[in-house]
Formats: structure tokens, C-alpha cells, sequence
């Protein structure tokens, strides 16, 4: 998949420091989300590859889809706990594969794993989200 292919692959999301990254939503059903980004120099560490920073926040967006895609009634979550493996370098197009293990009346727990462009899974991990109604009101609205 080239670069031009992945900006027709699927949808961005509508949260300004994802769309700042380019990440962009493969899939979000039954419990299950996927997400994909395209590396660019300005994600990389000294090293050339990954930002580790990169590739958490893509597991955390990647497993909070998962999350949302487990709840029927449509609730919004937080992030409460979170946990990554770095085993790999990652470089070109990586993607996080989700699946939500088990669901409560407020929590979700969430198992996931990043691979790069090659199908080498680079880290994988596990969180638990908050499930929430709504959003808090944001200050000076009403």
C-alpha cells in the first residue's frame, strides 16, 4: 500500500491531534477497531524510526475505537489504564489491530497489537476505558 492509497483508506478521525498525526480509522464493529498511519520524519526519534510516543497514542486510539464499538449504547470512553510492549522498531505504514476481551456496565478491557508494513508485530498491549455518557461541558459554554 503506497501513500496515495492509504489517504483513500478509510476515515479520519474528528479529534485535531489525530488528524495533526494522520491517523486514519480502517475499521470499527463488534468490538473490534483498526487503525493505520502513515510514518512521516517528523514522527521519528534520533533513530530514524517510530517515536515510541507515536506508536502508543496509535494503540490507545486504535483500542479506545475497539472499546466504543463494544458498547451498544453508543458511550464515549477515557482511558484509565494502559499498557505497552515495545518490542521492535517500527518504520512506513503501521497499523493497530483491537479486540475488546471483556465488557462490564462501565469499564471495557482491551487487548491490541501494532504491526508495521511488513505484518511484524512491532508492540502490543492491553487498557481499560471508562465508559461515559457524554462529554463535560467545556468551559465558557453553556
Amino acid at each position: 500500500m503506497d501513500k496515495k492509497q492509504l489517504k483513500e483508506l478509510g476515515v479520519e478521525l474528528d479529534v485535531p491531534f489525530l488528524k495533526l498525526l494522520g491517523v486514519r480509522c480502517l475499521r470499527a464493529d463488534l468490538g473490534e477497531g483498526e487503525v493505520v498511519l502513515s510514518l512521516k520524519p517528523e514522527h521519528n526519534n534520533s533513530w530514524e524510526v517510530a517515536h515510541g510516543g507515536v506508536l502508543l497514542t496509535l494503540m490507545d486510539v486504535g483500542m479506545a475505537i475497539a472499546a466504543r464499538a463494544a458498547d451498544t449504547g453508543g458511550r464515549g470512553v477515557v482511558t484509565i489504564e494502559l499498557k505497552t510492549n515495545f518490542m521492535q522498531a517500527a518504520k512506513g505504514i503501521i497499523r493497530v489491530a483491537a479486540k475488546t476481551v471483556h465488557v462490564t456496565a462501565t469499564l471495557a478491557f482491551v487487548e491490541a497489537k501494532l504491526y508495521d508494513e511488513r505484518d511484524a508485530v512491532c508492540c502490543m498491549g492491553s487498557a481499560t476505558f471508562k465508559y461515559f455518557k457524554e462529554l463535560p461541558a467545556k468551559k465558557g459554554t453553556t
